[in-house]
């Protein structure tokens, strides 16, 4: 079977590329001309470039090289949506027929014109079990009393607003919110936060209640922290089982390196505790 990929920016879907080839698995990759990184062509055995309103480029290249699977891997930025780019027939009629243009309507809706080709979305952390966070503490720092109070009540208010599909992340203080994630993305919103309140910051990031592991998955690596060291931010909680970490072993390195604890909850409002 010939597996297909729809390229956002960043490193998802370089490890994507990988995995498959890991596997053993054909692919063919569709780079989006606005996000994907040019690199993409050294290491992917097929790629056509496509502008972010080409839906119908994209499926008909899928269609000629017999892809039956697609993932979707990599950041879209919401905004290119309202860049100006032209879309072409297809991709207009699908965005005419929207109820809304938020994030689970957009790609729901490419989701559902590629099945009308054959083409079924799946889960885009089907080649990438090891990169998903597990539950617990991840660092050699465990979260003091006052981090495991903000966890505590940024996953209660972050589940609520992935609920809504507002966004995926909130900055907490001292039990309140600083900076809560829209369309800019989490190092934006934790810039943000940093500008607002800088110290002893937590860092909050969910998966939606019922996340649809085909798309928006929660992402989490090196620059995360780095983003995290400029804002003065100390503990950084993703949900387990359903956040990719990139570049695990840096990502966690560069934490313990400034006393940044990490930590994996599970898909509710409570926090694991420390052991």
């Amino acid at each position: 079977m010939k597996f297909g990929l729809i390229a956002g920016n960043g490193n998802f879907p370089f490890l994507v590329v990988e995995g498959a080839r890991k596997a053993g698995a054909s692919l063919a990759v569709v780079a989006i001309k606005e996000e994907t990184d040019k690199r993409i062509e050294t290491v992917a055995e097929k790629v056509v470039w496509v502008g972010i309103g080409q839906l119908g480029k994209m499926i008909s290249f899928f269609k000629k090289e017999g892809v039956e699977k697609a993932f979707m891997a990599g950041q879209v930025k919401h905004v290119q949506i309202f860049s100006g780019a032209f879309p072409d027939w297809r991709m207009a009629k699908m965005l005419y027929n929207l109820p809304r243009r938020n994030t689970d309507s957009l790609i729901g809706g490419i989701a559902d014109e590629l099945a009308k080709d054959g083409i079924e979305l799946i889960d885009s952390t089907y080649f990438m079990g090891e990169h998903l966070a597990a539950t617990g503490i991840l660092t050699r720092r465990k979260p003091d009393e006052t981090e495991r109070g903000n966890i505590e009540y940024g996953l209660h208010i972050a589940n609520e607003i992935a609920r809504l599909d507002l966004g995926q992340t909130i900055v907490v203080r001292a039990k309140a919110c600083v900076a809560v994630e829209a369309m800019e993305g989490t190092d934006a919103t934790i810039e943000r936060a940093g500008n607002l309140a800088k110290g002893k910051l937590t860092v909050v990031k969910v998966a939606k209640p019922d996340q649809d592991m085909r798309f928006d998955v929660p992402v989490v690596g090196v620059p995360t922290i780095e983003t995290m060291i400029r804002a003065g931010a100390t503990c950084l909680s993703v949900t387990a089982g359903k956040t990719l970490i990139f570049d695990r072993e840096r990502m966690l390195r560069l934490a313990d390196d400034n006393k940044i604890c990490v930590v994996g909850s599970p898909g509710e409002t409570k926090i694991v505790q420390p052991a």
